[in-house]
């Protein structure tokens, strides 16, 4: 279970960091009302607990990061927007990032690299020099590295999002992002990410692209 009130004091620092102390309003009900859009009941696997392990991959790649604090901020609202039957998730996401953060006191170039950043999650394909970008990419992509049990988690948790959608079109759309998943020259941009995630995460992908590949079993 995710921590609230350790998630809302890393929002402050990241918000601060990015504005300064008090150069706006209070920043507890920004991030409250981020708390509140991660837990909406809809969510499997874009929950509280995926935001925490995509701001502690932030924080191990920082070093690679132009601006941590800004990636930071990407992070919360990468998908603070989210329902699964609906295709322009990171575009509302970036547009909330850009009228919270505004209100927020957040200079207009930060705010607007903060709602940048969310929209490349869409492809999660950050040029050579984008270096915010890889740390965002590849801390929202850790997950595909994960041990078996863990992606296996990850995968029902994706299924679970998408319970309305027949098996046969799942397994057909999720196959889908495996293979543009897998068609990317590399999936992690950053060295870390590079050394550390990339083979395992191929290892992960096309287990699950062969599985979704076999015919299910007829119904008893």
């Amino acid at each position: 279970m995710a921590d609230t009130d350790v998630l809302r004091a890393r929002f402050v620092r990241a918000l601060e960091g990015v504005r300064g102390p008090g150069g706006g309003p209070g920043p507890v009900p920004y991030a409250d009302n981020l708390i509140a859009r991660w837990q909406e009941p809809q969510r499997h696997y874009h929950t509280l607990a995926h935001l925490t392990a995509v701001l502690d991959h932030v924080d191990e790649l920082a070093g690679h990061a132009d601006d941590p604090d800004v990636v930071r901020l990407a992070a919360w609202f990468h998908d603070a927007v989210y329902l699964p039957d609906r295709s322009e998730n990171e575009e509302r996401s970036a547009r909330l990032a850009e009228r919270a953060l505004s209100e927020a006191g957040v200079p207009a170039g930060k705010t607007a690299e903060v709602a940048r950043l969310v929209r490349l999650t869409v492809t999660h394909d950050p040029a050579d020099d984008d270096r915010d970008g890889q740390v965002l990419c590849d801390a929202d992509l850790a997950v595909l590295a994960s041990p078996p049990s863990a992606y296996a988690a990850y995968t029902a948790a994706v299924r679970e999002e998408y319970h309305f959608v027949p098996s046969d079109a799942f397994r057909a759309g999720r196959a889908d992002v495996l293979r543009q998943l897998l068609a990317l020259p590399r999936l992690f941009r950053t060295p870390y990410g590079s050394e550390h995630w990339e083979a395992t995460a191929r290892y992960n992908l096309r287990g699950e692209l062969e599985m979704l590949s076999t015919p299910a079993p007829p119904p008893a």
